[in-house]
């Protein structure tokens, strides 16, 4: 008894606190229910008293206001409140801000975008948007932003796009305004019209830097769909972030702990991300010092937390852009060593981050050995406490591979797949499937690691996977007989995976026959492996083993009463598929002749070419971002070849081993690498095609501004003067051209009376031109012009070969509204011609060598507009062959009034052209035929053409030129400078 007491006690008492507890609980659960049914009986007696209320009508504002408010924490509870929606809708219309305000909040709670009154308060939200109070205009906002569905944002979104764009809007209603847009654009991207663009460009210089942060935030979700339309953002973003960065112009009251406005640092560096790198040294240059500063600032050791963070976010989003451009050896050359103290940084956030650049450094750098001095350190990060780090260490694994280092990866891959978490097991199982074919060189390799991937990854295997063993295997005669071998010992087995037996009924159903003279792979065994796994397989794993038993019916004849006996089996299954399955197949094995078992089961075809599947699935997971990424998991290989960026690309099949463990050279592991990654897509469906329209260029010719010939034909025959002038802006060209070398130095004057804004210039070029006319933009002009003064542009332009079309520029700026002209340079061909001096000898022996067509061009043509306003003379016809400077050679031709001339057309890449020139103009008849021949057979017709087009205007009797342009020494130095700097690069 003494011995049993203490025992019965402890028992005893551990029953009654169990009890107690009950007892507890059940006392709680009372208490709850009855608080729960007092605040019912409260709740359903207010709701009357209120419904009462606005049914009885004559109720004050404030009152209305008090009751909805009532509503809204009623709501807030969790109880109905459906009679007070259109009583919260009708305070939208209110005109006091405290009841508006409460009206918007209750909508904002109570509707959603699908909601049948949203429909009611389209007007009213209108009608406050076009307000000029600003907090009535915010309330909109808010509430456009919370429940705009598309019928709403198609309503007002250009009303929207006004309150961002009107120069009298304050900055905070800007704020929400392209905020707003955002929150639409991303529910609805056609909400945001085309034509908007170059507007909402030029906010990204606003003043206020808040503005500027939220415009630029809406910029980067536009460019990322429309790169082409929001190229001009790329100089903004560079412009702002090197005034910001490097010229320190911001507000004191956007220094965080010392980094200055990090938040739209961060934004603009990624916004540069999405464009190619430019074009233009200056805009280079501004971002190789703001990068360059950023780098520095990051050196100095800071113990404030804070700080730290905010100057890492912008340092690492700084390393990106670099890793991005690809083009500042110099500063490639300072992460690179960074980056391998980041990864082993005590800091989780920083290994993290570490880790991520490292990734995109992989995909873009030339070499991987600055990355492989890391290999342990990022094998150990595999092990890490932060599985946000583990998968960043997968990432960096992944795409530092190659065919140097691709074992000891997967063997390490393999080793830690044992023991990852089952969230990244399926990417693992994914990318060392991909690795695994990308970089085998051998048989063997192949086919043991594909199967004990398999093996060990169970059910995280994905389909994708294992079909795609089965597609290499099947396109590849080398692998068949070894991998027929292995798949039937792992089948042998008493433990195998269901996908393992998948792939031994396909494999051994097609290539059993290659093996069945081999010890242990007889019929009867390879029958006995399959059969054992029956029972224990799902459906569809049992459709594959049957169909493989009727393909050993033709193989193996001498196994034929088993295999029977099995479809006997199971034609009387329950399930129907399988049913019919068995039946069919015991009616082929039991025909009286095997001539259609033979057709039936003839050897599969291999398989045809199809898109990765692996490559698609796994490009899947890092597609379903806010941002898109301007590169892809997977070495340089992957991010160089633009289809498989879009996973559209069509790989080939064929896989080639060798038998020494050699490998076949630079086309296995090479470029050939990517094409042999095409997957299996069992249902074969490709991505659909999207057919975009497309932007209409603004920038380009067909859009040229009203009035723009009167300059350009000007300074066709002049190397300065006024290009286009009207009550705003006047636009000056001075230009000197050296050979196939030009400068051209724009002077843009303010004329109006007040200051010019967001002043921005954007050059373009037909597709056909671009290899012939390069330009190299060596200064910006400033984005604010002040009253009466002056900025200026100096452009320098390179004649690769003959071209035909001009360059155009598009001014834009903000003067009240955005004004914007589209203007064409005067830069031709012929301004890169040199005046020759040829005796008449000279010139008839080269008249006549040159010949006739194709290297001649002649025209005779009169004046487009007749009427006695304009008349060709003498005089103009000579100031228009000196102006295309043509050397006039004088005393060559027989008659007197005719003019010839000689000249030499510069260019870099077709070398120097001869040209000769002959004009016979009739005065009497205002006619003229003009012939001309070149050493090469594309330019007479160009500068036929040019001057033809001078020619037949003709000339009037009033000339003004109002433009007094700076000085030659000016252009002269500009000119010479620029010159030597660029000899020197």
């Amino acid at each position: 008894m003494s011995s049993s007491g203490p025992t019965g006690f402890l028992g005893r008492s551990s029953s009654s606190n169990a009890n107690m507890r009950g007892l507890v609980q059940f006392i709680a659960d009372l208490r709850n229910a009855r608080a729960r049914e007092l605040e019912e009986k409260r709740i359903n007696k207010e709701l009357a008293n209120i419904r009462q209320k606005f049914k009885d009508g004559n109720l004050s504002g404030y009152h209305k206001k008090k009751y909805v408010c009532k509503l809204l924490y009623i709501y807030i509870l969790g109880w109905n409140v459906d009679f007070g929606h259109l009583e919260a809708v009708n305070l939208i219309s209110a005109t006091k801000y405290s009841e508006k305000q409460i009206g918007y909040l209750a909508m904002t709670l109570f509707l959603h975008e699908k909601h049948e009154l949203l429909h009611l308060v389209v007007n009213s939200i209108r009608k406050d948007l076009l307000d000029h109070n600003e907090l009535f205009n915010c309330l909109a906002l808010h509430a456009i932003a919370n429940v705009g569905g598309r019928e709403m944002g198609e309503a007002l979104s250009p009303e929207v796009h006004r309150l961002l764009i009107s120069p009298t809007s304050k900055a905070f209603v800007k704020k929400k305004a392209a905020l707003t847009l955002l929150r639409l654009y991303r529910k609805h991207p056609g909400i945001v019209q085309p034509q908007w663009a170059e507007r909402i460009i030029s906010l990204m210089d606003d003043l206020d830097l808040g503005v500027g942060l939220s415009v630029t935030s809406l910029v980067m979700a536009l460019a990322q769909d429309n790169p082409e339309q929001y190229k001009g953002a790329c100089a903004k973003a560079a412009g702002r972030l090197k005034r910001i960065v490097v010229d320190g112009e911001y507000s004191p009251d956007y220094l965080y702990y010392k980094v200055p406005c990090p938040w739209i640092q961060v934004k603009l560096l990624r916004l540069l991300q999405y464009f190619p790198p430019s074009e233009d040294s200056h805009v280079r240059g501004m971002i190789r010092d703001s990068l360059q500063k950023t780098l520095d600032l990051a050196l100095e050791t800071n113990k404030n937390v804070q700080q730290n963070n905010a100057q890492n976010a912008v340092l690492f989003e700084a390393i990106n852009l670099i890793i991005h451009l690809d083009t500042e050896h110099a500063l490639m050359q300072q992460i690179s060593s960074r980056l391998g103290r980041f990864i082993q940084s005590r800091e989780t956030n920083v290994r993290y981050l570490g880790l991520e650049a490292m990734t995109h450094l992989a995909a873009r750098a030339d070499t991987l050995d600055p990355i492989k001095q890391h290999q342990e350190v990022i094998i150990g990060s595999l092990k890490d406490r932060d599985i946000s780090v583990r998968r960043k260490g997968l990432d960096l694994l992944y795409s530092m591979c190659d065919s140097s280092n691709a074992r000891p990866i997967v063997s390490e891959l393999l080793h830690y797949l044992q023991n990852a978490d089952f969230a990244i097991r399926e990417e693992m199982v994914l990318k060392i499937a991909i690795l695994t074919e990308k970089y085998a060189t051998d048989v063997q390799w192949y086919v043991d690691i594909s199967l004990r991937l398999i093996a060990m990854a169970g059910d995280h295997v994905s389909d994708e996977v294992w079909q795609r063993v089965i597609q290499i295997i099947s396109n590849n005669e080398e692998l068949q007989v070894y991998a027929a071998q292995n798949i039937l010992q792992y089948c042998k087995q008493d433990h195998c995976h269901e996908t393992l037996v998948k792939i031994g009924a396909y494999i051994l159903g097609e290539f059993g026959h290659l093996i069945a003279e081999e010890r242990g792979c007889s019929p009867i065994e390879q029958f006995l492996a399959l059969q054992n796994k029956l029972p224990a397989c799902g459906s569809s794993t049992r459709g594959m083993i049957l169909s493989c038993f009727i393909k050993y019916v033709n193989l193996f004849p001498e196994i034929k009463p088993q295999l029977i006996n099995v479809f006997s089996v199971y034609s009387h299954t329950l399930d129907p598929e399988l049913q019919q399955r068995a039946y069919e197949y015991l009616t082929l094995a039991n025909m009286p002749t095997d001539d259609l078992l033979r057709t039936v089961c003839d050897e599969m075809p291999p398989f045809p070419e199809r898109e990765s599947a692996l490559l698609s699935r796994l490009h899947q997971k890092h597609s379903r971002t806010s941002d898109k990424r301007t590169w892809v998991v997977g070495g340089k290989d992957a991010n160089a070849d633009v289809a498989e960026l879009t996973m559209a690309k069509q790989g080939g099949l064929r896989r080639t081993f060798t038998v020494n463990n050699q490998p076949n050279g630079a086309a296995t592991n090479g470029n050939s690498a990517a094409s042999d990654l095409a997957g299996l897509d069992m249902s074969n469906v490709g991505p659909a095609e999207a057919k975009a329209l497309k932007t209409p260029n603004l920038a380009s010719a067909a859009h040229l501004s009203p009035n723009w010939e009167r300059g350009f034909n000007r300074l066709l025959l002049r190397a300065d003067g006024v290009l286009y002038e009207d009550g705003q802006l006047q636009v000056g060209v001075r230009s000197e051209y050296r050979g196939q070398m030009a400068c051209l130095i724009l002077y843009f004057t303010n004329k109006t009376p007040a200051l010019i804004s967001s002043f921005t210039t954007t050059l373009d070029l037909d597709e056909a031109e671009k290899g012939n006319l390069t330009w190299d933009i060596k200064g910006l002009p400033e984005t604010a012009i002040a009253q009466g003064a002056q900025a200026q542009q100096v452009i320098m332009f390179e004649a690769k070969r003959v071209f035909e079309r001009s360059p155009t520029i598009r001014i834009s700026y903000l003067a009240g509204a955005l004004q914007a002209l589209t203007l064409k340079l005067p830069v031709t061909v012929h301004k890169f011609m040199d005046p020759a001096e040829l005796s008449a000898e000279d010139f008839f022996k080269r008249w006549k060598q040159i010949g006739a067509a194709p290297r001649e061009a002649q025209q005779i043509f009169g004046l487009t507009k007749t009427g006695g306003e304009r008349e060709i003379t003498e005089t103009f016809v000579r100031n228009v062959v000196e102006g295309f400077r043509w050397g006039v050679l004088n005393g060559v031709d027989p008659n007197s009034k005719n003019f010839v001339g000689a000249s030499v057309v510069h260019t870099s890449e077709g070398g120097k052209y001869g040209c000769l020139l002959r004009l016979e103009p009739n005065y009497q008849t205002q006619m003229v035929r003009l012939t001309i021949r070149a050493t090469d057979e594309s330019l007479p017709p160009v500068l036929l053409k040019l001057m033809q087009d001078r020619i037949a205007k003709g000339v009037s009797t009033v000339v003004q030129e109002r433009y007094v342009p700076p000085t030659m020494s000016e252009i002269s130095d500009a000119f010479r400078n620029v010159m030597v700097t660029t000899s020197s690069r």
